[in-house]
């Protein structure tokens, strides 16, 4: 299944896990080759036209992913749309599935599903750090989602 991949990363209010898990994707994508469309929303709507939260751009500035992205929140069209939905945490797949429409046709699930089945921690109220750690993750994630998709692997694609 590798043509017309279509992947959109879902977390809470869209400023800080996913625009990071949508850059970092996006990156490794394009440097494995492979061409895919990828954005990000939130389930919530705390946060709709806001750009990604300042650590969150400083962490992909610092490792020379780019990201621009203005949250907005999870439409009944994107399960359509997509072809993967991929959720942070397992709260935010709960409320994916919810709102999920009869015909959807996009694969929903956690997106740690795809490597060691672990959420990617919401950094918002603590440090650098966090940003840091939720930045490796989506390169780990990223990596393990596009083997399983593309059926390759390209080990040592940071």
């Amino acid at each position: 299944m590798s043509q017309n991949v279509s992947v959109l990363v879902v977390c809470l209010g869209n400023i800080c896990r996913s625009p990071i898990g949508e850059a970092v994707l996006k990156h490794v994508a394009k440097e494995r080759g492979l061409d895919i469309t990828v954005d990000s929303a939130g389930t919530s709507n705390y946060h709709i036209g806001e750009d990604p939260d300042d650590r969150s751009v400083a962490v992909c500035k610092k490792n020379k992913v780019p990201i621009k992205h203005s949250a907005r929140q999870v439409q009944q069209a994107d399960f359509r749309t997509f072809t993967h939905i991929l959720a942070a945490d397992e709260a935010n797949l709960r409320n994916l599935n919810r709102m999920k429409p009869r015909d959807a046709t996009a694969e929903v699930r956690l997106w740690g599903s795809y490597l060691d089945g672990e959420a990617i921690p919401d950094p918002y109220y603590g440090g650098m750090n966090g940003f840091e750690n939720v930045f490796e993750q989506c390169v780990k994630l990223s990596n393990a989602f596009l083997d399983d998709v593309f059926g390759t692997s390209t080990q040592g694609v940071e």
